[in-house]
């Protein structure tokens, strides 16, 4: 079995890990003392500055890691104006900021999800194989919102391509919930690495929040169960025997699940990491 790292969406929302830390300046620090990886999703919404990447790599250790969410204007989720001319200047504006990532050996992979829109067509599989060039120097993973992509017509033609393209495929745990969701298909598609998200299964939250909320306050709320976290357990374990590193996160958070999942995950598979930040002792811990 292959190295197993677990770790949740971001670090500013997972209070049990943040008692007695009032700044959230702390809060990334405090974190790298729980779990070896983070997804960083802020660089989703804008390209990070060279400052804020200077400071993450410094305040975390040698072997923490980062999964970095690709820029909305890579992946066709723009809404509103491009702040870059051209999507030359917007992949090099990305890759210039992560790149230290890179260079300091704290760069996991680059998360490219597209949107639900993007389903199994001509166009969208030409602008895929355009992003994986701009990217050729990181590794990538792929993962995709639209059903259509694993239908039976398209399934193993979808994953032939992410390992001809060396795409780490994104396996998702998420809601069954009509074509704007994919089935978890453990296949690993790159030759070092895998990478499992798991979302939650709140169904009747997934396509369209009630009204009067939002989608970030409904989409991602579930607890996993017991049972649950057993069964992807044994998955993730399986998984783990066809690469070197599995990375796991946890992005069921909007009812601040996630990070005591991922702990219990971890327990579970009996797994110690050695390396963490140093940190003080609170309530959660036993």
């Amino acid at each position: 079995m292959g190295q197993i790292n677990v770790g949740v969406t971001g670090w500013g929302d997972h209070r049990i890990l943040y008692e007695g830390i009032s700044s959230p300046s702390k809060k990334l620090e405090a974190y790298a003392g729980h779990f070896p990886v983070v997804e960083l999703d802020s660089s989703f919404y804008a390209v990070p500055p060279e400052k804020n990447i200077t400071k993450w790599i410094n305040e975390t250790p040698a072997s923490f890691q980062f999964v970095v969410k690709a820029y909305q204007g890579m992946t066709g989720h723009q809404r509103g104006e491009n702040p870059f001319k051209t999507q030359e200047e917007m992949f090099k504006a990305f890759n210039d900021a992560i790149r230290p990532f890179k260079e300091t050996g704290k760069l996991a992979m680059v998360l490219c999800q597209f949107p639900p829109w993007f389903d199994c067509q001509r166009k969208y599989v030409d602008y895929i194989k355009f992003v994986r060039e701009q990217l050729r120097e990181f590794d990538a993973a792929l993962e995709f919102r639209h059903q259509s992509w694993y239908s039976e017509d398209y399934k193993e033609r979808t994953l032939e391509y992410m390992k001809e393209d060396d795409w780490i495929h994104s396996i998702c745990d998420e809601p069954q919930a009509g074509e704007r969701s994919i089935p978890f298909v453990p296949v690993t598609t790159h030759d070092e690495k895998a990478f499992v998200r798991f979302h939650g299964r709140n169904t009747a939250g997934w396509n369209k929040p009630v009204k009067g909320e939002g989608w970030r306050e409904v989409r991602y709320l579930y607890d996993y169960s017991e049972d649950e976290l057993k069964e992807l357990e044994e998955k993730v374990k399986s998984i783990s025997q066809e690469v070197n590193k599995t990375y796991v996160v946890f992005n069921n958070n909007s009812g601040g699940h996630a990070a005591g999942n991922a702990k219990t995950f971890i327990s579970d598979l009996g797994i110690t990491y050695e390396g963490l930040a140093p940190r003080q002792m609170n309530l959660f811990d036993e």
